[in-house]
């Protein structure tokens, strides 16, 4: 296999393509003068790029015109184009399977949760890939499925493709990204969900243009992602960001793993959900019953939500104290929708943190994406993330997919 290195000019032209399809997301409709402003890019090099990104159909000119100062020719405008492609996305988490369309802005056309009757993989894996055929057919307006995003929990190697082991669903060394290839016909690509989140914040959300961002996802799974620069760390097979058996100090919860302590342990939404119903806060041990119990003001759920808060707070403490980002975005039910649980959260960050942000209230907060959303935007974001970085070569991996999927079908 030919591997190229950065300084390869077909790397660069792509990287170039790339930031110019960036500044066109963030700023569009944009003319192509304040583009190569943006990037650094000469003029011509960026007429160059859009040209070709039009061809591509990923960007239009608009029916909007400028003109500099008032005075000289007038600039026309280029936007994405939304209407020639869309992504799709599965996220497997551990109750349910969420299968969704994307357009090129990250936003969702269109969502599907399927309950887990029986979570097996090949199953679920199944299952997902009817879905998704059906909603193409249904919901994507002539458009062509770029890719299919997939994103979960647990210990996902991203390079590999594969889920080498999802605790919680009894999963080990499911190749993710060939079984979904081999039952979709589309180019996949995987990765954890916490690490696919941070991806769609730094395309769609609060982290666009920060230095260094940490994402943790509190759900079933606790998880966290880091980035600095342009770069999302991950680790030897992907292995960063397992913060599950994070050991938090005076807490005396079992884990699965056999300590007690741990972080995920303390938090997870099956550990409160089961702590709410021995407690009889809630009739079922389950996780949307609390949320709505605390939602309507029951004392004893907000309890354990404002609770669950100040534990997070404490390991946020901590690992920023590691990782020092300038900012984290975390997303978990209670900060985004219970009164006080975020400042509860930022309280124990002062508390614990050895030298807390100067404003904690801006540097932690909670998503800004629709909770409805999420799962699906996460799944998306694995492969808009890749259009984003080198439009070129993902077109190029899309062709070949649909190349192959065409010979196996004639086959």
């Amino acid at each position: 296999m030919n591997h190229r290195t950065p300084r390869d000019p077909i790397h660069r032209r792509g990287a170039s393509a790339g930031s110019v399809l960036r500044a066109i997301l963030e700023h569009g409709p944009v003319p192509r003068s304040t583009i190569a402003r943006l990037t650094g890019l000469s003029p011509a090099s960026v007429t160059g790029h859009t040209a070709e990104l039009a061809e591509q159909s990923f960007i239009r000119e608009t029916s909007e015109f400028t003109r500099a100062k008032a005075v000289g020719r007038p600039h026309v405008p280029v936007d994405l184009d939304l209407s020639g492609y869309v992504v799709a996305s599965v996220h497997i988490a551990v109750p349910h399977t969420t299968i969704a369309l994307l357009d090129l802005r990250g936003r969702v056309l269109v969502r599907h949760q399927e309950p887990h009757v029986q979570p097996e993989p090949l199953a679920v894996i199944a299952q997902a890939s009817e879905i998704l055929a059906r909603l193409l057919a249904e919901h994507s307006a002539g458009r062509t499925p770029l890719g299919l995003g997939v994103a979960t929990g647990g210990w996902i190697d991203r390079e590999a493709g594969i889920l080498v082991e999802h605790p919680l669903l009894g999963w080990q060394d499911i190749a993710l990204r060939d079984l979904f290839a081999e039952r979709t016909g589309l180019l996949v690509e995987v990765d954890g969900h916490s690490r696919a989140l941070l991806l769609a914040e730094r395309l769609f959300g609060s982290a666009r243009g920060r230095s260094s961002v940490m994402h943790l996802f509190i759900g079933n799974v606790v998880d966290a992602a880091f980035a600095a620069g342009e770069s999302v760390h991950y680790g030897p097979r992907s292995q960063a960001g397992a913060i599950a058996h994070l050991p938090l100090p005076g807490n005396t919860e079992p884990c699965f793993c056999g300590r007690t302590g741990c972080l995920q342990a303390a938090v997870s939404e099956q550990s409160l959900a089961r702590r709410a119903f021995d407690e009889g806060i809630v009739a079922e041990p389950e996780f949307p019953l609390l949320l709505e119990t605390a939602r309507y003001g029951e004392p004893g759920a907000l309890r354990l939500f404002t609770e669950r808060a100040r534990h997070i707070g404490r390991a946020t403490a901590m690992l920023t104290d590691v990782f020092g980002p300038e900012l984290v975005v975390i997303v978990e039910p209670g900060v985004m929708f219970l009164p006080g649980t975020l400042s509860a959260l930022h309280e124990e960050m002062r508390a614990h943190a050895w030298s807390p942000p100067a404003d904690v209230t801006r540097a932690v907060v909670p998503t800004g994406f629709e909770p409805d959303s999420i799962l699906a935007i996460a799944g998306g974001s694995v492969i808009l993330d890749a259009l984003y970085r080198d439009p070129h070569k993902l077109l190029a991996e899309h062709e070949r997919a649909y190349s192959a999927a065409q010979r196996c079908i004639h086959i």
